[in-house]
């Protein structure tokens, strides 16, 4: 029998459910796509503007490992304007290639085989498999739609024990839109440091939150950072992609211990040396000059959202009002079909592209995801041959 040279553990990793599904898509023409967590807009010309200018001044070679000096202290002064919290930019900052890079190191740094490693469901796909490539053990924590998908200290006691390490989390969060209050955040910071547990806090949607449906008072951006007592047990992981619209710049961010962010540019050294010279650039002009632009994209995002959320509970598919980021939930379970089955039946008969809530883990069966970084044209044009599809599938539902 001929050797196989692929390592057991990564071989037993599924692929991502949002790829495989968006594979299917490709092979479509004439679909409506609400499934690709990517802002339709265009990076805002300023800001490709500062990539281009760098690149006729020949700022073309590697940079420190740690980022630029530029970016790491536009960085620094970004997270104090924001959240009022002080990092070093000399030691306590790392420029990334997008926060995938800087979970992924996160995970890489702290574990050790066998050390558990909390997170929430449904999550962002690649959680669960960094921690199994790292060796560690991913321990999931089930968030629940009667709870506004929000992640709950009790939930959490259940599921801590001395082998716990750290817990990773991401609010706003990708599936499901839901954000934590400041009451949250002051709570799982207790649990944190009850545990003496490493929190790594995946904020890249954190400029990306809303008023209630129709309001126009934009909640002020929380985040752990600004939980006084929890910066020694806390690494920030943020990025440009979605909140400056900036996902083919792959640049992200993480602020933390000065121990842990010197393990992460360690592991970040051997395998990536740095961040793109010029989406460093890019990245200056956005932290210094893109307040203007977040706030804009901002109020149309709002805009698509009230109006995908009114659509799917006026046929209804029960949706709560997410609060952030760039995605609903709707509860597709009344149809009587299992979130693939809705998805790929959707795709095939109607043309319109959403992810099966599984996709983000077991406890995502019975949703689908909804992303509304499209037009609002496309959207409405998809809820047009939603509300058909739906209406297709309770009439033979009663047998009519």
């Amino acid at each position: 029998m001929k050797r196989s040279f692929i390592a057991p553990h990564v071989a037993a990793l599924p692929k991502s459910g949002i790829r495989k599904f968006f594979d299917i898509v490709a092979q479509r023409k004439d679909v409506v796509s609400l499934g690709v967590g990517e802002p339709d807009f265009d990076t805002p010309w300023h800001i490709s503007r500062a990539a281009v200018a760098a690149l006729e001044e020949g700022a073309t070679h590697y940079t420190s490992n740690l980022g630029t000096p530029e970016l790491r202290q536009s960085i620094s002064a970004y997270v104090k304007r924001r959240f009022g919290a002080a990092y070093d930019w000399k030691k306590e900052i790392l420029v990334t290639v997008g926060v995938s890079e800087a979970i992924d190191l996160a995970i890489r740094a702290i574990t050790s085989p066998g050390d558990e490693i909390l997170y929430h469901e449904p999550c962002f796909v690649s959680y669960a498999p960094a921690m199994r490539l790292a060796h560690g053990v991913p321990v999931c924590v089930a968030t629940h739609v009667e709870d506004a998908f929000r992640l709950t200290v009790e939930a959490l006691e259940a599921k801590v024990t001395p082998r716990t390490k750290a817990l990773l989390l991401n609010f706003p969060c990708n599936p499901t839109g839901a954000t934590l209050t400041r009451a949250d955040l002051k709570a799982i910071a207790k649990f944190v440091l009850k545990h003496d547990l490493l929190l790594l806090a995946d904020e890249v949607y954190g400029e990306l939150i809303y008023p209630d449906a129709g309001g126009r008072a934009v909640p002020k951006p929380l985040s752990f950072a600004g939980i006084p007592g929890l910066r020694d047990n806390l690494v920030l992981l943020n990025g440009f992609s979605k909140a400056w619209a900036m996902t083919g710049y792959r640049l992200g961010y993480a602020c933390g211990p000065k121990d842990v962010i010197d393990t992460m540019m360690k592991i970040h050294q051997y395998g990536i040396m740095s961040a793109p010279t010029l989406a460093q650039h890019a990245g200056v002009e956005a932290m210094n000059h893109g307040d203007a632009d977040v706030e804009r994209m901002r109020c149309e995002y709002q805009r698509r959202r009230d109006f995908l959320v009114k659509s799917l509970n006026d046929m209804g598919l029960e949706t709560i009002l997410p609060k952030g980021a760039f995605y609903v939930f709707p509860c597709i379970a009344s149809t009587g079909l299992t979130s693939e089955a809705f998805c790929l039946r959707l795709l095939e008969e109607h043309d319109v592209a959403c992810v099966p809530g599984t996709a983000f883990g077991a406890c995502g069966e019975g949703f689908i995801r909804m992303s509304y970084a499209t037009s609002y044209e496309k959207i409405q044009l998809a809820m047009e041959r939603l509300a058909v599809f739906v209406k297709k599938l309770r009439a033979a539902k009663r047998g009519t």
